[in-house]
């Protein structure tokens, strides 16, 4: 495991897409895992990356809700998605306005509003909701998942 501290300036430039702030202060980390590579804030996992691409985490996404956009599952999706299936058009109950294809989405259930995977979005908001089947989300992370596991 190779571990890098990196500067918040550093930081942000990763983490452009996301409207966050870090001060000086704030200790930055690239952790480099033998299966993923994931940047630490403050000593807590905040995101993982794909081919240099971050995506938060569940956990991270609890303390900064409003990081990234959501979709709503109904509950009878919930289980597949916590066990790592992508999310399909049928199971979608809301979906807000501003979605871009191939970005990252929360999934959040339709009872509790509970975080339960970020994946990446395969339509824009638009086309999901024209959509009535099939794949819309790619699910990266989940609760359960190893990246879960390793940050409790």
């Amino acid at each position: 495991m190779k571990v890098t501290t990196i500067s918040p300036k550093d930081a942000l430039q990763l983490l452009e897409r996301y409207t966050l702030e870090l001060g000086k202060k704030e200790i930055v980390q690239r952790r480099e895992e033998e299966k993923r590579v994931v940047v630490l804030i403050n000593r807590v996992t905040a995101f993982f990356l794909i081919d240099e691409v971050a995506f938060p985490t569940l956990r991270f996404l609890m303390t900064h809700p409003t990081l990234l956009k959501k979709i709503t599952v109904d509950m009878g999706a919930v289980k597949f998605i916590i066990n790592g299936a992508d999310v399909m058009r049928p199971g979608i109950h809301h979906i807000e306005e501003g979605i871009v294809a191939g970005s990252p989405i929360a999934i959040v259930d339709q009872t509790h509003g509970k975080f339960l995977a970020v994946g990446i979005t395969l339509l824009g908001s638009e086309e999901m909701r024209n959509a009535s089947s099939g794949k819309v989300i790619k699910n990266l992370h989940y609760v359960g998942d190893e990246l879960w596991k390793e940050e409790a």
